[in-house]
């Protein structure tokens, strides 16, 4: 099956187009000349039919008539061929015609007309004078005046010829310009394709291993080229973060198993080195359940990323129910209450009437759990969390400051990745695995939120998260 092609598409438009063209050329060319030389033979036969009308003398007699000298007719328009004319007298009647008028070709007087007739294969064409003077009479006859009406008819032999060479010339000139029009259009549509064939090959040399895109010059000058350049680039460029953040993820996550499995499986080897007392085996055994326990919550959060990830990928639909923000920020508020005031640290929380919004009430509140629990456990002793909730526009904005030690400027880009810990303390003594703002960020985004860190050093860090209000 032979394959589509846009420049074999772009050829055959320009020479369809060129086709249509020149065909249209030549039948303006062909129609314009025809109707030219027969405006011309229109003035010629005119010009002859009044000299014919000429020849009529008018003379004094019993009678009155009108007589025509045919000693001096004019030559005929085409010399290979003779003119027909025939002439009446307004109150004659019929006065006379050329020697050679085909027998049987009749015409009758009336008003101005041309028309086109054949006799014996020759092609007229043929033109009606009326209301002609008499102008010539004899000296001293008494003048009645009289018209006369004259049927001129030539031959349009020659004109015919004459359209045929035209039409010749017209089609081998357009069929000479037709070829060079589709070679250059076909030779520039090939260089200017050329561009987008160099692009193909440089992206299909885009690898795992090597991200990096190096488009031409020329398809960074051209302006349709430029919009795709850049779209590759930037899609090159979210992929290699995505699969560095794939590698990552799967070390640390390798990593963090890692640990309680080796530091349980050391535990259960050294239990079973050499015998030993109920109270040592039941606190190796705890021990173990300890990091088992880990090793659970672990895997819970890793699954929690997954489910969250693909919300916010539109993987997996859901049926909510409106609920209010409000509620799950007091509910998260009263459930850390407890570490806060061990740590002396006080939580605020301003609300400003109800806040609907479309959500499970669990994810709103891990979100929030997650931010204050970090807000709560990374300021000092004896300091303040404010939370607010309010309605800004069509979006629920929720703010979350504490003032501790703040993040650092080279920290805050990464906080939100998975695995992450800048800050020194946030180690495994804590409790902590570094997914808990990764799956805030995950989750917010499965709503259609955002959220964004800003945090000064020495002075605290504001958590701002912003979702969309739910359309009356």
């Amino acid at each position: 099956m032979q394959r589509d092609s846009i420049q074999r598409r772009l050829i055959a438009s320009v020479l369809l187009s060129q086709l249509i063209l020149t065909a249209g050329l030549m039948v303006i060319g062909v129609v314009v000349t025809y109707w030219r030389l027969l405006s011309t033979l229109d003035v010629a036969m005119q010009a002859h039919a009044t000299s014919v009308a000429v020849l009529v003398r008018y003379t004094e007699d019993a009678s009155g008539h009108v007589y025509f000298d045919n000693s001096l007719l004019p030559e005929s328009i085409d010399p290979n061929h003779p003119d027909q004319f025939m002439v009446w007298a307004d109150r004659t009647g019929y006065l006379t015609r050329s020697e050679d008028w085909p027998e049987g070709l009749q015409f009758q007087p009336g008003p101005n007309q041309h028309w086109n007739f054949t006799w014996a294969g020759v092609p007229y064409h043929a033109l009606r004078m009326t209301h002609v003077p008499v102008l010539d009479r004899e000296v001293g006859a008494s003048f009645r005046p009289q018209t006369l009406t004259v049927v001129y008819a030539s031959p349009t032999l020659r004109i015919r010829q004459q359209v045929k060479a035209a039409l010749v010339s017209i089609a081998v000139a357009s069929l000479l310009l037709l070829g060079a029009t589709t070679w250059l259009a076909s030779w520039k549509i090939r260089r200017g394709l050329l561009p987008l064939q160099i692009l193909a090959r440089q992206a299909s040399l885009v690898s795992t291993q090597s991200w990096k895109l190096q488009p031409p010059k020329e398809a960074e000058d051209i302006e349709e080229l430029r919009p795709l350049t850049e779209s590759m680039t930037q899609m090159l460029a979210r992929l290699e973060y995505s699969f560095k953040q794939q590698r990552e993820f799967v070390g640390n996550a390798a990593h963090e198993l890692k640990t309680p499995v080796a530091v349980l499986k050391s535990t259960l080897q050294s239990l079973l080195q050499r015998p030993r007392s109920s109270e040592e085996y039941r606190a190796g055994l705890q021990a173990s359940l300890q990091d088992l326990d880990r090793l659970e919550q672990l895997l819970q959060w890793m699954l929690r990323l997954a489910r969250a990830e693909q919300w916010a990928q539109n993987s997996q639909r859901r049926e909510l129910d409106i609920i209010d923000i409000n509620s799950t920020c007091e509910e998260v508020v009263e459930r850390i209450r407890s570490i806060a005031q061990s740590r002396n640290t006080t939580i605020h929380l301003a609300t400003n009437g109800p806040v609907p919004f479309r959500a499970d009430p669990e994810d709103l509140q891990l979100v929030w759990t997650n931010l204050l629990e970090n807000a709560v456990r990374y300021s000092p002793q004896g300091s303040s969390v404010e939370v607010a909730v309010a309605r800004a526009g069509d979006k629920a904005r929720i703010t979350f400051q504490d003032h501790g030690a703040g993040i650092s400027a080279g920290d805050l880009p990464r906080i939100f990745d998975r695995f992450y810990r800048g800050d020194p303390s946030r180690t495994r003594a804590t409790g902590g695995f570094g997914l808990g703002l990764a799956i805030v960020k995950a989750l917010v985004e499965a709503y259609g939120g955002t959220i964004a860190a800003d945090s000064t050093p020495g002075k605290g860090t504001r958590m701002t998260v912003e979702l969309p209000m739910p359309q009356p």
